[in-house]
């Protein structure tokens, strides 16, 4: 999987599931999506959903994907995989697959939420030149601060909109911070802009910067996502 990213979050096994699969919960705290919702399927098959992005007021883009969990495994961990697909002509991603994986950790303090995935996009060439210089690190960067939100909201218990608001908060403090240097104090403007960048947010304050971003050598798909590959399409 081309993007990776792993949070170690300090809450019960269970909590962090329920908050992950449920739809309702997921597009609280996930940047990447505006909406999701679980579709019409039948018991013992893969759970089809919808999902959509606001990308600005007036532009949603919407796609369909199929998931699939693995709730109880004999080592203690739990599992989830997608595919996903958009048909939408401005959606830069036309088709991916990805897991998330929960690992508890060896020495009991917190879980290991990870997950790995990857995408095609469209549009040929372009596309695959504005997604490797722009869309891709986005992408990545979305993944891990929305995993450090939902680390707050289950570690403590601030909530994914308040999240949001601490992050406001932080980005105009900074911001208003630089413009004062610049205007009562022009040669320590570089110094300003520099701190703004290099100092980290509150502990209140979402950031994509505490998230692993490199893969551990063992990281590998799990055999589930091979499962989805000719799952059927949702149900109208």
């Amino acid at each position: 999987m081309s993007l990776y990213i792993e949070a170690r979050i300090r809450a019960d096994l269970d909590d962090l599931w329920a908050r992950t699969q449920e739809p309702g919960s997921h597009q609280r705290w996930d940047l990447r999506f505006t909406e999701i919702a679980y579709l019409p399927c039948r018991e013992g098959e893969p759970q089809h959903f919808r999902y959509a992005t606001r990308v600005l007021p007036f532009l949603t883009i919407a796609g369909t994907g199929v998931s699939a969990g693995e709730r109880r495994r004999p080592d203690g961990t739990r599992t989830s995989a997608l595919r996903f697909a958009s048909p939408h002509p401005l959606s830069l991603l036309e088709e991916g697959s990805g897991y998330w994986r929960y690992v508890p950790a060896p020495d009991g303090d917190g879980i290991r939420f990870l997950t790995g995935y990857d995408y095609r996009p469209r549009w040929g060439r372009f596309g695959a030149a504005v997604d490797r210089a722009f869309v891709r690190p986005l992408m990545g960067w979305a993944t891990a601060w929305s995993f450090d939100r939902l680390r707050l909201w289950l570690e403590r218990d601030i909530t994914p909109e308040r999240a949001l608001l601490n992050a406001l908060a932080d980005v105009v403090l900074r911001v208003l911070c630089v413009a004062a240097a610049v205007l009562l104090l022009p040669v320590t403007a570089l110094a300003a802009a520099a701190l703004a960048l290099i100092l980290p947010p509150l502990p209140t304050t979402p950031a994509a910067r505490r998230c692993l971003r490199t893969p551990p050598a063992r990281a590998r798909a799990p055999r589930i996502l091979s499962t989805l590959a000719t799952a059927t399409e949702p149900q109208s």
